[in-house]
């Protein structure tokens, strides 16, 4: 970076690189879950794992929108000398900087087989499942406000990987064709060859 260039990465790639390990370790640990009986019996513990399933994906697909879409309204445009972080390196840095909290929210969803089968696995994959909901709605607006929404790199280093966190303080925007992700973070898909 040079001359006051900020290494820049996308939100809608930040939120969504933990819906994935989220998701498969919930559903490995809730299969683990299954094996054992536990204090309450499958059928309670699945009947249970699905309720917070359900609030899970809805408490973080829904949670901090009103961040979100305040530091949305206000970005600014990212300068001619910001660089823009690959897709690949930003799921890559979140998924290490989180790495041992996502084992030890799978290790707690194992242990809770113990006394309710599958439903620590589920609650897990709820959240996951809410993370891709998130993208998916950055993505619409995104979309729909033809900017891609981006924050910077140092902001999310420390720990505090949250991108609509309280160090963030604004985000900037590009036109839709920036960077090697699509709207709402997924993979761009490569235009065809004509």
């Amino acid at each position: 970076m040079t001359r006051g260039g900020q290494g820049l990465a996308r939100v809608a790639v930040v939120v969504r690189a933990g819906a994935a390990p989220l998701w498969w370790l919930g559903v490995l640990a809730a299969g683990i879950g299954l094996l054992t009986p536990g204090l309450t019996g499958r059928r309670i513990g699945v009947l249970a794992g699905a309720a917070l399933f359900l609030l899970a994906t809805a408490a973080v697909g829904r949670g901090r929108r009103r961040r979100y879409a305040a530091l949305a309204a206000a970005a600014s445009r990212a300068g001619k000398h910001d660089v823009l972080q690959d897709r690949a390196v930003t799921v890559r840095n979140w998924r290490r900087g989180n790495r041992w909290w996502l084992l030890l929210a799978f290790l707690a969803a194992l242990g809770s087989a113990v006394v309710t089968p599958a439903a620590g696995g589920m609650l897990l994959a709820g959240c996951g499942a809410g993370l891709w909901l998130k993208s998916a709605w950055l993505g619409r607006r995104e979309q729909a406000d033809e900017a891609l929404l981006w924050v910077r790199v140092d902001w999310l280093r420390g720990g505090a990987a949250h991108p609509a966190g309280k160090q963030v303080r604004a985000y900037r925007s590009t036109g839709i064709a920036a960077g090697d992700a699509a709207p709402g973070g997924a993979r761009r898909k490569s235009p065809a060859l004509v």
